[in-house]
């Protein structure tokens, strides 16, 4: 398949998981890359990719606008035009019943999954509007429906609604704007994980019920894996989606979210 040949995306969140599954399946299928990520991880695969297509990798902290900004200027002075975009940036940082997170933490967990979306939506728009085409993939997740994870919960609906409401404004315009909501995905240890404190025993109680209740309401009751996740999105991406727009897809075998 060669879908992406001569396009040019953008997919935050490249350095690891998702992120980079995509950015490697999309290399495959021709693609121009940018790859964002606040890790210098993501300058491995851009070093991977490298004698595949072109590449360009970008460090950023994308809870900021201005860097947000600063990438899609910057892929767009590289290669003239952007595609598209893939907003993989986001996770649950902490596990725990919502009484017990403090103010900071829930501010943090929206911080982290819904701005960094947000914000590059926004700066990207731009771009794609003048050209007249584009094609947005955000990642949102099932876990809009789930225990120990409200804020992030919260953050992700925020994902769904910035995704149906920008699809009604640029429907008509040439952009198109999806969005997958993974369930529990199988993947390697992260190499950067997103809480660096050690989980007591409460904490690892809280998430396996988090582990449980995924398994749980999945119809197929297993995780997925990086492939069924990357597929769902690199289809969305694609022109053979060029008829559908403002949708969530539930990837988590059977689990609508």
């Amino acid at each position: 398949m060669n879908r992406f040949h001569e396009k040019v995306a953008l997919i935050t969140g490249a350095a690891q998981g998702i992120g980079q599954r995509v950015s490697e399946r999309m290399a495959a299928e021709g693609a121009k890359l940018i790859l964002v990520d606040r890790s210098d991880l993501v300058f491995e695969v851009q070093q991977q990719l490298a004698s595949t297509t072109q590449v360009l990798a970008l460090t950023a902290d994308l809870e900021q606008y201005e860097e947000c900004s600063r990438v899609m200027q910057t892929a767009v002075e590289r290669f003239g035009r952007l595609d598209v975009l893939v907003n993989n940036v986001g996770g649950t940082i902490w596990a725990k019943p919502f009484e017990h997170y403090q103010a900071s933490q829930i501010e943090a967990e929206v911080r982290r999954s819904l701005f960094p979306t947000l914000w590059c939506c926004h700066a990207a728009l731009p771009f794609m509007l003048e050209q007249g085409s584009g094609a947005i993939v955000n990642v949102s997740s099932i876990a809009t429906r789930s225990l120990n994870r409200v804020p992030y919960g919260a953050a992700k609906g925020g994902v769904n609604a910035l995704t149906a409401c920008l699809a009604f404004e640029t429907a008509g315009r040439g952009v198109r704007v999806n969005a997958t909501a993974p369930g529990g995905t199988e993947a390697p240890p992260r190499r950067i994980p997103r809480n660096g404190a050690e989980q007591n025993e409460q904490e690892k109680l809280w998430y396996q019920q988090i582990v449980d209740q995924t398994l749980d309401s999945s119809l197929m009751k297993r995780y997925g894996t990086l492939d069924e996740q990357a597929g769902a999105i690199l289809f969305l991406a694609s022109d053979e989606a060029s008829y559908i727009t403002g949708m969530v897809m539930p990837v988590g075998g059977g689990d609508q979210g």
